[in-house]
């Protein structure tokens, strides 16, 4: 017998000879962000692969922007005496936030529906995966929007002139503003069906979309809905990204923006868990 033949023999290749490798608890934390990032990588290639997705993150924020740049831009920059691209692109921003998450949301229903959420639930991944992995997905996709927003403002005028990390902590706060959204849409999703969740959380966007300080500084609506307006999530946010690009108060509306995200998220983040594991089991 040759010397190949001898090292193919069975007794060369045996239990022994193959490597032992531990097993890790299935509810392990390493377990955990192994298992959300694929999650989140599936998410990200499914709505890359799908042309209405793209739409709705890219090509929507930015014809809107330019719409109105062109037929309100140079009113407002004459009633307010600020350059209106420095409000007109946050509001773009976190209105692509908003909407792109009713998107996901709507995308969750059909994984429910056709059993993907059941299928995964029976398999060894970890629990949280599904949702955490989504949100992650979610911050992915509100900064592309985020950037892709700001690079078309710049062609109209939008500057940062703050400097860097100004610039860095504007282009958080639509991310920090649309996980906090998404968890709000997921709870909503959860409980309710596609036709309401839409007309619900597209009438919460419409009157956010139009009573905040993006078009209009917050002096100029009725006196007694200046409050309102001033202090609605949209409006704190959009005040705190103009004072990091155009310059004016920066703290305070910060602040009371990084109080709504963690206030939304507080309120919402366990009627979405509950929600998301019901949606799963019921799958399953």
């Amino acid at each position: 017998m040759s010397s190949v033949e001898t090292t193919m023999t069975p007794e060369r290749i045996g239990p022994s000879a193959l490597p032992e490798v531990a097993a890790r608890p299935e509810a392990s934390v390493r377990n955990w962000a192994t298992h959300s990032l694929v999650q989140c990588k599936r998410l990200l290639r499914v709505w890359a692969r799908d042309p209405a997705t793209t739409i709705q993150t890219l090509l929507y924020p930015a014809l809107t922007l330019l719409m109105f740049r062109i037929v309100l831009g140079d009113s407002i920059t004459m009633a307010t005496g600020q350059p209106s691209v420095y409000g007109t692109v946050p509001m773009i921003t976190l209105v692509a936030a908003m909407s792109g998450a009713v998107v996901s949301a709507l995308g969750f229903k059909v994984e429910k529906l056709t059993g993907l959420l059941g299928r995964f639930w029976t398999m060894p991944v970890h629990r949280a995966a599904g949702l955490t992995g989504r949100l992650l997905a979610e911050a992915i996709r509100v900064l592309v929007t985020t950037l892709f927003v700001i690079g078309v403002g710049f062609t109209i005028g939008f500057r940062f002139d703050q400097g860097p990390l100004a610039a860095l902590a504007l282009i958080g706060i639509p991310v920090l503003f649309g996980v906090a959204f998404a968890v709000l849409v997921t709870a909503v999703a959860t409980m309710s069906e596609g036709v309401m969740l839409v007309n619900t959380i597209g009438l919460i966007s419409t009157l956010l979309m139009f009573f905040n300080s993006g078009f209009v500084p917050t002096f100029v609506y009725p006196t007694w809905l200046q409050d309102v307006v001033g202090n609605q999530p949209m409006s704190c946010a959009i005040d705190a990204m103009k004072g990091l690009s155009y310059g004016g108060p920066v703290a305070e509306p910060l602040l009371k923006t990084l109080a709504w995200v963690i206030g939304l998220i507080a309120v919402f983040a366990y009627p979405a868990i509950r929600g998301y594991r019901r949606a799963a089991e019921t799958g399953a």
